[in-house]
């Protein structure tokens, strides 16, 4: 019987560890399924230029895993049974369960709202495409007002910098107000601040700082202060949380719901599970947690694939590096930031501004699409085959050295989606 692995998620981080898991590993021994809720690859990064009027492509998983092995199951996994090995999913058909022997969670993160009272029922939001869809349906019928709509940003992370700022470059004739919790950019360097005021500027940006939204509501939010600030749309940038299935199953999560892992992802309480991306609390080789950002996906999905191939076929587990050496900001479609961050997740004085820090991001989102839509790519023509022990399904001990530590230096519940490394 093959060895059945299962990747729930099919963002960033599970479309890489699914492609990859299919390249070194034989299907004479191995099957993989991708559990995904949405029958398409969704460029998460560019979500904010989306919702601004931008076209993205989305292409189908069946074509991203064509020629892979890959077997594509749209449906929404609704529980997991980690004793038992089975998930639960739903579908268009009634759904079911799947059997598996590995499981791969990379179930992402969605919008947090931090108990903000209003934030479901008013406010938008870019982190799925239906939601940045639903967006760009509000702006285009501000636009066909032609009285000048205002739209409000909340989040002065990476992710409301850059919704903000696309926003105003592509839709000039709306005002566009950021609201930052503390001064713009605090996480910044001195020059790379100053370089966001001047885009800011440019664009016609009002920034609100040191401001606490306590309430959305359909006209606008209310602020700690009592300062209510008016809007015909709100858009919320400010954080990501996981969802709660993790924590539902038993699997042994963190206080903010991701899973505790060891140094190779595998979680702590279940050796047949690991985790990548979002879901995952990864201390990088600083001691620091990585943030939610694309760079911790393909990290944290590399340390994953190696240790799920090494264990499968009877090799030493290896430990790849985990780091976090660089943010990369876009400020619209011609302008951008890439800051470099020390040891400890500090900025360090030096940054690249302008076109040529949009050229390098935009290159790098590309080079992520590109390497998604073709995991086949070099398809090596002998692949590893499973060894007897590999393929018997683990035992229920705990791996040593789970993987907890200090609070992130750049705070991942301000949503640092864009966040490379």
């Amino acid at each position: 019987m093959k060895h059945r692995i299962v990747v729930l998620g099919a963002g960033y981080a599970g479309a890489y560890t699914a492609g990859n898991l299919a390249r070194r590993l034989s299907p004479a021994d191995t099957g993989i399924t991708v559990v995904n809720a949405v029958p398409d690859f969704v460029q998460r990064l560019r979500l904010h230029r989306l919702a601004a009027g931008g076209e993205l492509a989305a292409p189908t998983l069946a074509d991203v895993f064509a020629g892979t092995g890959i077997r594509v199951r749209v449906a929404r996994a609704t529980a997991v049974a980690p004793d038992s090995r089975i998930v639960t999913v739903a579908d268009a058909e009634g759904g079911g369960e799947l059997p598996y022997d590995t499981l791969v969670y990379a179930l992402g993160s969605r919008v947090a709202d931090h108990g903000v009272p209003g934030v479901a029922e008013h406010a938008f939001h870019v982190t799925a495409r239906p939601a940045a869809l639903r967006l760009r349906e509000r702006l285009d019928d501000l636009e066909e007002r032609g009285d000048g709509g205002r739209v409000l940003v909340v989040g002065d992370g990476l992710t409301g910098i850059e919704t903000a700022t696309e926003i105003a470059d592509a839709r000039p004739g709306l005002a566009v107000t950021l609201v930052a919790r503390r001064e713009l950019g605090a996480r910044l360097s001195a020059g790379a601040r100053a370089h966001l005021r001047r885009a800011c500027d440019r664009l016609g940006i009002d920034i609100l700082e040191h401001a606490r939204v306590e309430a959305v509501e359909a006209t606008g939010v209310r602020c700690a202060d009592g300062t209510a600030v008016a809007a015909d749309a709100t858009v919320w940038a400010a954080g990501f949380a996981v969802g709660p299935l993790a924590a539902a199953a038993g699997l042994e999560v963190t206080g903010s719901g991701q899973l505790a892992v060891d140094r190779t992802m595998r979680s702590v309480s279940h050796p047949d599970v690991y985790a990548v991306g979002d879901s995952v609390c990864a201390i990088g080789d600083n001691g620091i947690q990585l943030p939610m950002s694309c760079g911790s996906a393909g990290y944290t999905g590399k340390q994953a694939i190696d240790a799920i191939v090494a264990r499968l076929t009877g090799r030493p587990v290896r430990h790849t590096k985990l780091v976090y050496t660089f943010n990369h900001i876009s400020l619209g479609r011609r302008d951008g930031i890439l800051q470099w961050v020390d040891e400890e997740a500090r900025a360090k004085p030096w940054y690249l501004g302008g076109r040529t820090a949009a050229r390098v991001k935009a290159g790098i989102v590309r080079g992520s699409l590109w390497a998604t839509e073709h995991p086949a790519y070099g398809l090596p023509r002998r692949r590893r085959r499973l060894t007897a022990a590999g393929a018997t399904a683990p035992s229920g001990h705990r791996p040593a050295g789970p993987a907890t530590g200090s609070d992130p230096a750049w705070d991942a519940s301000d949503g640092p989606a864009s966040a490379g490394a």
